[in-house]
C-alpha cells in the first residue's frame, strides 16, 4: 500500500503534517476530511520529484475548451462528479485526462472542486481555483465557469498578439543571419580561390566581405558564436532571478514600439484579470494578489502589489495605481469612475476590452510597417554580399575589354 505525505489546517486553525497509508490519494483525502483537516498539500512518497511538463501539458485553449464545456453541462444540471467523468474520458490529451481523473477521485472523496483543482496547481492556477471557490461558494457555479472560459479565451488571444509582435521580426533577422552565414562560409570561399588565381585589385568592398568570411571560417568564429550562445543562457538565468527579472521587464517596456505594445497588453491583462474577479465575488485584496501574480510582467507586478498594501492600508484604489506610474491617465481615471459609481468590475471589463482592441491594432501596425523594412534590409545585406563579390569580376571584364 503507497504512502502518503500530507499538509492541512486543522478546525483550530493549526498546521498539520504527517505521513500515512492509504490505497489512493482520495480515499486519504476522505479520512483527513473526516477527522476535520482540510488538505492543502498531498503526495506520494517517492513520487514528490516527478519530471514536471511546462505549463502542466494543458494548452490554454483546451483548458477554455473544457471551462466552456464544463459550464454548460452544469448549467444543465448534470452531477458535478458525471460532468468531470464525461469530460475526462473525452480528453484526447492524456495529461489533461489524468488531472480530470484525479479532481473526480478527490470530488468523490468528499473534497470540494476548488480544494480538489488546487491539487494540480500547473494546469488549475490561483485565479482558477479561487474563482470556483467563489462560485462554489455563492452558488453561480455555471456563471462562473463562464467567465473563466470568456477569461481565457481573452487571455490566448493576447498571448496570441504577443506572438505576432515578437516571432515575425525575430525570425527574419534569424533567417537574415543564417543566409548570410552560409553565404560568407561557404559562397565566399569559393570566389576567393578564384580570385586568387586571377591578377586583379580587389576593391574595398569586396576586401571587407572576404574578411568577414575568413573570420567565420576561423576559430574566432566558433568564439564569437560561443560567446553568443553563453550570452544567451546567463540572460535566460538572470532573468529567472528578481533583479535581472525587474531590469529586463523595464527595459521591455521602455522600449520603442515594442514597450508601448506591452503595456497596453499589461493594462489589458491587469484590467480583465481584476475585473473578472470583482465580478466572481472575490475580495478586493485576493483579487490584486492573484493579479500581481498573474500579470507577466515584473513592473506591473510590483506596481500592483504596492497598490494592494496601499488599499490595505484603508486608501483607494485608484490613487495608488496613479502613483505607481505605470498605468495610463486614462485607465485610472475610469477606476475612479467605477469606484465612485459602484460597477468596478464593468468598468475594468470596458477598460480591457478597449485595450485589447488597441492591441490588436498596435500588432497590425507594427507588422504593416516592419515588413516592408525587413525585407529592404535583408535584400541589401544579401545583395551587398553577391555584388561584392562580383565587383573584381567586372572590373576584369573591362580590363579585357579594354585590351
Amino acid at each position: 500500500m503507497p504512502v502518503f505525505t500530507y499538509r492541512g489546517v486543522n478546525r483550530a486553525g493549526a498546521t498539520v503534517t504527517g505521513e500515512r497509508t492509504a490505497e489512493s490519494k482520495a480515499e486519504l483525502t476522505a479520512a483527513l476530511r473526516r477527522e476535520q483537516i482540510t488538505v492543502s498539500k498531498l503526495s506520494q512518497k517517492g513520487k514528490e520529484f516527478n519530471i514536471p511538463t511546462f505549463g502542466g501539458g494543458v494548452e490554454a485553449k483546451e483548458l477554455a475548451v473544457f471551462t466552456r464545456q464544463f459550464s454548460v453541462m452544469i448549467d444543465a444540471g448534470l452531477p458535478l462528479v458525471q460532468c468531470l467523468e464525461i469530460l475526462g474520458g473525452q480528453q484526447e490529451n492524456k495529461t489533461f485526462q489524468k488531472v480530470l481523473t484525479g479532481v473526480r477521485s478527490s470530488v468523490e472523496g468528499g473534497t470540494t472542486l476548488s480544494a480538489a483543482m488546487k491539487e494540480h496547481e500547473k494546469v488549475f492556477d490561483a485565479l482558477y481555483y479561487n474563482m470556483i471557490d467563489a462560485g462554489e461558494t455563492g452558488g453561480i457555479l455555471d456563471t462562473i465557469l463562464q467567465r473563466l472560459s470568456v477569461y481565457i479565451e481573452k487571455n490566448v488571444k493576447l498571448a496570441r498578439a504577443v506572438k505576432s509582435a515578437m516571432i515575425y521580426p525575430v525570425s527574419v533577422i534569424g533567417i537574415a543571419a543564417g543566409v548570410i552565414t552560409l553565404l560568407l562560409w561557404k559562397v565566399v570561399p569559393i570566389f576567393v580561390s578564384l580570385f586568387n588565381g586571377l591578377d586583379v585589385d580587389l576593391p574595398l568592398p569586396t576586401r571587407i566581405v572576404i574578411g568577414l568570411s575568413s573570420f567565420i571560417g576561423s576559430i574566432y568564429g566558433l568564439m564569437l558564436l560561443a560567446f553568443l550562445v553563453g550570452s544567451f543562457f546567463a540572460v535566460k538565468f538572470w532573468y529567472a532571478t528578481p533583479p535581472g527579472r525587474m531590469a529586463i521587464d523595464s527595459l521591455i517596456l521602455k522600449a520603442p514600439v515594442v514597450g508601448l505594445i506591452m503595456r497596453k497588453i499589461a493594462v489589458a491583462r491587469f484590467t480583465r484579470t481584476l475585473g473578472t474577479l470583482i465580478s466572481s465575488g472575490v475580495p478586493i485584496l485576493e483579487g490584486l494578489d492573484i493579479t500581481a501574480r498573474t500579470s507577466g510582467n515584473a513592473v506591473v507586478e510590483k506596481a500592483i502589489t504596492q497598490t494592494r498594501k496601499a488599499v490595505e492600508a484603508g486608501r483607494s484604489l485608484v490613487e495608488p495605481l496613479k502613483e505607481t506610474d505605470v498605468f495610463p491617465g486614462m485607465v485610472t481615471q475610469m477606476i475612479a469612475v467605477g469606484e465612485q459609481t459602484g460597477a468596478m468590475d464593468a468598468m475594468l471589463s470596458k477598460i480591457a476590452d478597449f485595450y485589447e482592441d488597441e492591441v490588436d491594432a498596435a500588432v497590425k501596425d507594427m507588422l504593416t510597417a516592419i515588413e516592408p523594412i525587413m525585407i529592404v534590409v535583408l535584400g541589401v545585406i544579401v545583395g551587398g554580399v553577391v555584388v561584392s563579390m562580383y565587383l573584381p569580376l567586372f572590373s576584369l571584364i573591362g580590363k579585357l575589354a579594354g585590351k
